[in-house]
This record gives C-alpha cells, structure tokens and sequence, in this order.
C-alpha cells in the first residue's frame, strides 16, 4: 500500500550539510518494566571513495564522503522479554541491508517513477518478515517474537516512510503538528470497517492489539512519500510515548525546542511524569542552516 502527503505551499531549497542536521533519540525501558524492546537506528547512507594506494600529496579532496540518504529507524518488539528486544534488534539489522541495496534501485531507475523503489522498500519489509518468521519458528526461546518497524528514509527532496504496526511518525510543518504514519491496530481496523469509532470504550480494548507486525501472523507493509521542507521538524516514536503524552503536549514541546536533545529529553520526562508504562523510544531531527541560503528558509528534518 502505498500513500503520499501533499508537499508545503513553500519551497523545498537545497539539500541540507551533513554539519546542519540536528538529530538526537534516546530509548528507556520506561517505570513498569525491567527490560527494554525497543531498539532505534539514526544513520546516514554514504558513498565515499577507499584509496589503496597513490603518489599524491594531499587526498583531502578525494575522501570526502557525499550522503546519498538519512535514515532513521524505530523498531518496538513484542513477545516479552528476549523475543521482543531480539525482533526489533534483528529488524533493524536486517531492513538496513535491505534498504541499502534497494537505493541502488532508485539511483538506477527514472527519477519521475520512484514505483519500483517503493515496491523494494515493501519488499524488504517482507523480507525481514520472513526472516523473523524463521527464527521464531527454529528458536523456542524466540517463539511469538515480533515487532514494529516505522523507517524515515530520506532522499532529497523527498522521503519515504515504511510502516508496519503502530510506531509513530509525526511532522511539525508551519506549527501544524501531522501524524504521517497510521497505526496498524485492530481498533483502526474496526473502526475503518464501521464496527465502532474512536470515542466507544472498545476502541481502547483494541489499541494496543497489533494487525499487522514484522513476524506477526500478517505483516501489511505501507510506504508513504513526504516532499521535504527545511521549515519541518520530524519525530519518531513507540507508543510508550503516546499512550501517555498528548499531541498537543508533542506539538508544544516542539514548537519550543532549543535542540533535538533538549525535546527528546523533555518528552521522555513527560512520559515517565504521566506513569511511563511502556518503553520509551524517541527520535527528533531538524536542520539548521549553518551558512548563508538564498531562500532565507530557517529549520528542518528527517531529511536527506
């Protein structure tokens, strides 16, 4: 399945430096639980040149690494304790290497049809799928064991967002706080079926029961593409945050933040103040230009 959010009434502008991303996440087994599940990546995909041997002087001008993409990652295992921490550990290792090949995908292939590469983005969802459907099925420590997968990929001037189960993905563009990803829930299910809606009691008997998970019985992978702006600020996180803070208390702590540490940090706390049931996963990313640009646009993330 795959959707697209409709890009700002401003301009994109240039890519962003390496020296101008502002990213931080942190993970917390939260007040209630004694292990930890989750399992988060923030990485950059490089291509740089490796030199073996040469007479020149100076290769400062050679080594120099170019990003080809950012990438953050958010995984929230389930299947209790080894299981869960082992399903989103495994996920990430392996959707990294899945992704890492599909880019040779989208740099290959017309750049007005990124289809295939969304079709290899799902495709390696599955494939991490499959992987932990095998562990769990040879390991009995491991049996049950699955997780979600939310994964911001960005390729300037877009990104593309892979969801499975219900970690979230927001975007605060113009001080509008927007969640990008939708949970993959059971009480989603029913309510997109007509059995009930948000505001019934059985739409919270059903929130936290996953209807599609990375080694669950089914895995739907969705693949979202999010045009770019450098005025968003992004943010990633595992439900352990949202079950307890509010969007509006999300929005807030965003508007007024200083750096991606500061806010991850200030919304850790207030999931840990609110009873902090759950493990804690958070990922912020902004860019701040750190030279002069010709669009005087101010700051961003999860970008490129």
């Amino acid at each position: 399945m795959t959707s697209e959010v409709k890009p700002a009434a401003s301009g994109i502008g240039r890519r962003p430096l390496d020296k101008e991303l502002d990213v931080y996440g942190l993970t917390h087994p939260g007040k209630v639980r004694t292990n930890n599940e989750d399992n988060f990546l923030v990485c950059s995909l490089q291509r740089r040149i490796e030199i073996y041997c040469t007479s020149l002087p100076d290769l400062t001008p050679l080594v120099q690494s170019e990003r080809l993409a950012f990438m953050a990652l958010v995984a929230d295992g389930v299947g209790g304790s080894r299981a869960g921490e082992e399903a989103s550990r495994t996920t990430l290792e392996h959707v990294t290497r899945y992704v890492t090949e599909s880019l040779d995908c989208y740099y290959t292939s017309d750049a007005e049809d990124d289809s295939n590469f969304v079709k290899e983005l799902e495709e390696a969802a599955l494939k991490v799928h499959a992987d932990i459907a095998v562990e769990a099925a040879t390991d009995p420590d491991r049996k049950g064991m699955a997780t979600t997968l939310t994964l911001w990929l960005g390729v300037w001037p877009n990104a593309y967002l892979l969801q499975v189960g219900d970690s979230r993905c927001y975007v605060l563009r113009d001080g509008e706080l927007i969640q990008i990803s939708r949970d993959q829930t059971m009480a989603e299910e029913f309510v997109k079926q007509g059995v009930f809606n948000r505001d019934d009691a059985a739409f919270k008997r059903w929130a936290n029961v996953l209807s599609s998970a990375i080694g669950g019985p089914e895995a739907a992978p969705t693949v979202t593409k999010v045009p770019q702006s450098w005025k968003n600020i992004g943010l990633m996180c595992s439900d352990g945050l949202t079950r307890h803070v509010s969007d509006e208390r999300i929005q807030q702590r965003l508007l007024e933040m200083t750096s991606a540490k500061q806010a991850c940090e200030a919304l850790l706390q207030d999931a840990l103040d609110a009873g902090g049931e759950d493990n804690i996963t958070i990922v912020i990313g902004r860019s701040i230009p750190r030279e002069p640009s010709h669009d005087g646009l101010a700051q961003n993330h999860l970008t490129d």
